[in-house]
């Protein structure tokens, strides 16, 4: 408006020149010179209006072009691009040893001392490195030298008590044996009298038998002699050859034959009959006898025996607890001096949780209780790295991956070190709030290194995955809603929101598996982009609700601040 307008004016005022006839008509086929210069600023004039007019159309189109969008210089573009893509984690943790050694007091209290626990005389000064074999604490040994001397005169005792029971032991074996032998040598001692005296071939009885039947034969013969005599003289006495005084001889000698026959038949009766069964009741008693006290003297053996050997395995089994107690107390007595197990620094053992801030200080003169820890020997030549790792890579973190580490107190240096372990169940002490999970995680330094301490801060990038040749953009142009992620493309001047399915992440870029194309340009400051209404935001593709939540996770993270300020 403002050009048409001036426009207008030359013309009116050029019109009124021309009517009031201020300028002298010129003479055919010349040219007055004062008009010749109002043309040709008057032709100035209409070309200064035209640059006017073009660089407010110039303006206005760029107004137009800001109002449809933010200004570029608001936005920070990043090209889509192929490049390999190093997969990790990288999480802070503590630097300690490998191999961490515990000293305990392992020397128990002597009861009736007067003093709960024992007493150290003296103990290396904290802090300081050490080498295996070094003197580390020296504690009260005088009441675990006397526990000592007075086991030693109990374990004697008891094994004089052990070799008596042994002795005793091998005599009573000895003479169960003597015993047992003679009590079966009765047996068959008696066994054999019974048989010996009922043998029909030419035993006791049939012995005895046989005489008294010879003596019967004898005292026939002779009965019927002195019978025959005595008629004989009989008959010479009647003739007078013989004397009153030969017959009443020879009636005297049959009288004699008589009664010899008489007793012999008589002594067979008492030995067949009473004589013979007396005997044979006397010898089975004996047998029986015999095998009875065969019995009772293996029963009896066998009792004593028995009391033997177990008064022998007690006094064994009492005199192995003396020398076990002795064993003990030396062993005891040996623990009041503790030893380096290995080189390393010693660090003091700080017991607290008592009210009011109090500890217990490790320091010479304290008494300390069996099994108390005194202290720690870290070997500082082997270190590792105390982590934790996010529930949403838990999974694909496991022993066995590479891993770099970098410390704060050691800036240029970086170290290689391998998983060692990742914890099965979260870190109930974790500080994150209640619905973030951490798992603790054991990283170790591979080689060995110098210098380091325990407790250094450490930085530590685990390398999950390796991708060659993806597509990949910075992570802070992803935005997450939900389930939905998306970028800002720039395409012709004008920014359009895109849906993008991911892929794997770092700390740094993630992977696009859907959605972008090798050149696109995205905004790395989504934020600055005017916030959409429900009724422009595009539909969410399937591709995108089905995306990896773990990567969303870990993207949700990474970006967070793009996201705040959205």
């Amino acid at each position: 408006m403002t050009a048409s307008s001036g426009l207008n004016r030359d013309a009116s005022k050029t019109a009124v020149l021309r009517v009031d006839g201020a300028v002298p008509s010129p003479r055919a086929g010349q040219l007055d010179p004062s008009r010749s210069r109002r043309l040709r600023r008057r032709r100035l004039k209409i070309a200064a209006v035209l640059v006017c007019a073009v660089l407010l159309l110039v303006a206005a189109f760029v107004i137009l072009r800001s109002n449809s969008a933010h200004a570029d210089s608001e936005f920070v573009y990043a090209t889509v691009q192929r490049s390999d893509l190093a997969i990790t984690v990288t999480e802070r943790g503590t630097i300690e040893s490998q191999n961490n050694v515990d000293i305990l007091c392992e020397v128990e209290d002597v009861p009736g001392d007067g003093i709960n626990g024992t007493p150290i005389l003296w103990i290396v000064d904290n802090g300081i490195s050490v080498k295996k074999g070094d003197l580390l604490v020296e504690l009260d040994a005088a009441p675990h030298q006397e526990r000592l001397d007075s086991q030693v005169l109990s374990t004697e005792l008891a094994r004089s008590i052990a070799i008596q029971a042994r002795v005793n032991y091998e005599n009573r074996k000895s003479r169960n044996e003597t015993s047992e032998a003679k009590a079966r040598l009765d047996v068959e001692l008696a066994d054999l009298a019974l048989r010996q005296y009922e043998d029909e071939h030419g035993g006791t009885y049939q012995i005895e038998l046989q005489n008294i039947e010879l003596s019967i034969q004898e005292q026939e013969a002779q009965k019927a002699i002195d019978d025959r005599n005595l008629v004989g003289m009989e008959y010479l006495f009647e003739l007078g050859y013989k004397s009153s005084g030969d017959l009443a001889q020879a009636r005297l000698n049959a009288l004699r034959a008589k009664s010899g026959l008489k007793r012999q038949n008589a002594r067979r009766r008492e030995l067949t009959v009473y004589d013979y069964r007396k005997k044979r009741l006397v010898l089975e008693g004996a047998v029986e006898t015999a095998r009875r006290s065969l019995e009772q003297v293996v029963v009896e053996n066998a009792a004593l025996l028995e009391q033997a050997e177990a008064w022998k395995e007690s006094s064994e089994l009492s005199l192995k607890r003396e020398e076990e107690r002795l064993s003990r107390y030396r062993e005891q007595l040996g623990k009041c001096k503790i030893y380096s197990p290995q080189n390393g620094m010693v660090a003091y053992y700080v017991e607290g949780g008592r009210r009011g801030g109090q500890s217990t200080l490790i320091k010479a003169g304290t008494a300390v209780r069996e099994r108390q820890p005194l202290m720690s020997i870290p070997d500082l030549s082997r270190m590792r790295v105390k982590t934790a790792v996010h529930e949403s890579v838990v999974d694909r973190v496991r022993p066995g991956l590479e891993a770099t580490i970098r410390l704060d107190a050691f800036p240029d240096r970086i170290y290689q070190g391998t998983v060692e372990s990742v914890a099965v169940l979260p870190d109930p002490g974790n500080w994150l709030s209640s619905d973030t999970k951490v798992y603790e995680t054991i990283v170790t330094i591979d080689q060995e290194v110098e210098q380091l301490k325990p407790g250094m801060t450490a930085v530590v990038e685990i390398h999950m995955n390796y991708l060659a040749n993806v597509l990949c953009i910075p992570v802070q142009a992803i935005v997450q809603r939900r389930d939905a992620s998306w970028c800002y493309v720039a395409e012709r001047g004008q920014l359009r929101r895109q849906d993008v399915v991911l892929g794997q992440t770092n700390d740094k870029f993630v992977e696009i598996r859907e959605g972008l194309k090798e050149g696109d340009q995205l905004v790395l400051n989504p934020s600055a982009v005017v916030e959409e209404g429900p009724e422009q935001q595009q539909a969410i593709s399937p591709e995108a609700k089905n995306a990896d939540a773990e990567t969303m996770e870990i993207t949700r993270q990474d970006g967070d601040s793009a996201q705040s300020a959205r």
